[in-house]
């Protein structure tokens, strides 16, 4: 092939990709994870501040607000506005949290800490992977550095946070990264208490499973994972990415009247399975290869 024809067919896949959606022209990154959307009340004090294709979740109470994720860096703006449209103020977020140190998740946290002054609280696993901007873990693909945030406070594999009369557990559920965290709070929607669980990453992503040097444990971590999911109490689940628990499916529900759209008390234990299944599909190949 010459450099002709091989440049028009570089272009016409481009073009290609373009027309799906599924990136933009700069990055692979799909389009979606740098679309603004309108914020919006989920129940009780949640909000959703983030981005059409990658989720930020603001928990509010009397005494300032927690911030879990800030997506990419670039779209750090987008989120501090998203939270100002609301209502609140940059300076009412007191607490940042992180699900894991990925630039898709954690790109625009420094931004956001030195808008807000908020202390940054994360696992320790995935402390290094925050303060140094990178991945931390032998992957298939070329990641993305971010700018690297500060942990103020971490822990090793749970932990509390408290904000006013906001309490937010952490647990350590790794495989995705070594520190990936599941976060849980409760809310009261109506008069009832409602079980809020954020799951971290539960998919594969391009981690290396079968001779992972700097995480040779990654297999073993994976499945601990799944056990811990399943075995959780999730009245409402809420991700990083928000097609993995039909945020926007259940919007559309709630917008038309239905009061309990986001509520589905099996949502959590199947998502463990499928993507369990995921999980071990992968490995098998992996190990056959």
């Amino acid at each position: 092939m010459n450099k002709k024809t091989l440049a028009a067919s570089a272009a016409t896949t481009l073009a290609t990709i373009l027309q799906a959606g599924v990136a933009d022209s700069a990055t692979n990154i799909p389009a979606e994870w740098r679309q603004p959307v309108k914020p919006f009340h989920i129940l009780g004090n949640i909000y959703y501040v983030g981005m059409k294709g990658i989720a930020a979740y603001l928990i509010t109470s009397g005494d300032g607000a927690v911030l879990l994720d800030g997506t990419l860096k670039e779209n750090a703006p987008v989120i501090e506005k998203n939270i100002e449209t609301l209502g609140f103020k940059l300076k009412d977020v007191k607490i940042l949290i992180s699900s894991h140190a990925h630039y898709d998740h954690a790109g625009g946290l420094a931004q956001i800490k030195a808008d807000t002054g908020a202390t940054f609280i994360a696992s320790r696993a995935d402390q290094w992977g925050l303060e140094h901007g990178a991945q931390d873990g032998d992957i298939n693909y070329t990641a993305d550095p971010y700018p690297p945030v500060k942990v103020d406070r971490s822990f090793e594999t749970t932990d509390t946070v408290t904000l006013g009369d906001i309490v937010l557990k952490a647990l350590v559920t790794p495989g995705h990264t070594k520190g990936c965290t599941t976060w849980s709070t409760a809310t009261m929607e109506k008069g009832r208490v409602l079980e809020v669980v954020f799951p971290c990453g539960v998919t594969v992503a391009g981690n290396v499973l079968v001779g992972n040097k700097s995480y040779p444990q990654i297999a073993k971590d994976f499945s601990k994972t799944f056990d811990m999911l399943a075995a959780m109490k999730a009245d409402v689940v809420l991700t990083g990415h928000p097609e993995q628990s039909d945020v926007w499916g259940r919007k559309a529900k709630a917008d038309a009247g239905d009061e309990s759209a986001f509520v589905d008390s099996g949502m959590l234990k199947r998502m463990a399975e499928k993507y369990r299944d995921a999980f071990e599909k992968e490995l098998a190949k992996t190990q056959a290869d």
